[in-house]
């Protein structure tokens, strides 16, 4: 009977245990499901989530793969806990319910509708079109990061900001090593500098836009970080939505690569918050 479905049992694991779950695994090896709705999606959600409000769930089930592990979440626990044993009763092979939901969540967030910042890539398919276009968001960033540096009073955040574009650096460094792997022409630094385009960072939004969105203080060293932060939090979720939708395989891969790059940035920021 359908209803028995909800009375399966489900493993519940805290938002502690959740966020180590995610970092230690590849993004393409789980579903991160938010069950929540758009207008709460919006608001805030976990970056690389994806977005399949309760009510839409049983009409929706082939949308989730069955062979990788869900984890669900939802504002509280509720919510997620009904959608847990709903896929648990579907014949889903893992599914952890986190308990507490979004609001005990100590990790970074995104926000936004679910295109935000897709129409950066626009019709792309081909690996080297979208690795071009991921270089050149990093430079936007780095770019950012070089102008901060200039109007900054302060010496320890003037250094800062230098530390942070230095990284990008390393960033850029990474997608050129992609490139090499999936595109046969040249991949060298002086060829992608003269095709970038800065109108927009990391995440796929413009300075302007951040700066409205997060409104830092500028003059403070962990402001500072904690923008980089959610810039990077942004980057990793629009990679994670832009993964679901590539149809090429080459694309797809290359962008998940990126997607767990910026995963390992947001781990190596949260070490350099640390130290402040």
């Amino acid at each position: 009977m359908k209803w028995m479905q909800f009375f399966t049992p489900v493993k519940s694991i805290s938002p502690k245990e959740a966020r180590e779950y995610v970092v230690k695994h590849p993004d393409e090896d789980f579903t991160l499901l938010d069950v929540r709705q758009d207008s709460e999606y919006q608001e805030e959600h976990l970056p690389g989530a994806v977005l399949i409000p309760l009510p839409q769930l049983s009409d929706r089930l082939k949308e989730i793969d069955a062979e990788k592990p869900v984890l669900v979440y939802c504002a509280i626990g509720g919510r997620s806990r009904v959608a847990a044993q709903m896929l648990s009763g579907k014949g889903f092979k893992k599914v952890y319910n986190m308990s507490g939901g979004i609001k005990a969540w100590q990790g970074n967030k995104a926000v936004g509708p679910q295109d935000l910042g897709l129409h950066v890539f626009s019709d792309m398919e081909n690996p080297c079109d979208v690795l071009k276009t991921a270089y050149s968001l990093e430079q936007g960033l780095r770019e950012f990061y070089l102008g901060m540096e200039k109007k900054s009073d302060r010496k320890e955040v003037k250094s800062l900001f230098a530390t942070l574009a230095e990284i990008e650096i390393k960033h850029q460094e990474e997608i050129l090593a992609a490139y090499g792997e999936y595109c046969t022409e040249p991949a060298d630094r002086q060829t992608f500098e003269l095709e970038v385009e800065t109108h927009a960072m990391e995440g796929g939004l413009s300075t302007e836009e951040y700066m409205a969105l997060f409104d830092p203080d500028l003059s403070s060293e962990k402001d500072v970080i904690s923008l980089a932060m959610s810039i990077e939090a942004q980057a990793h979720d629009l990679y994670m939505r832009l993964g679901t939708r590539l149809e090429n395989i080459q694309a797809k891969e290359a962008v998940n690569k990126i997607a767990n790059d910026e995963k390992k940035h947001l781990e190596s920021l949260g070490r350099l918050m640390d130290t402040l």
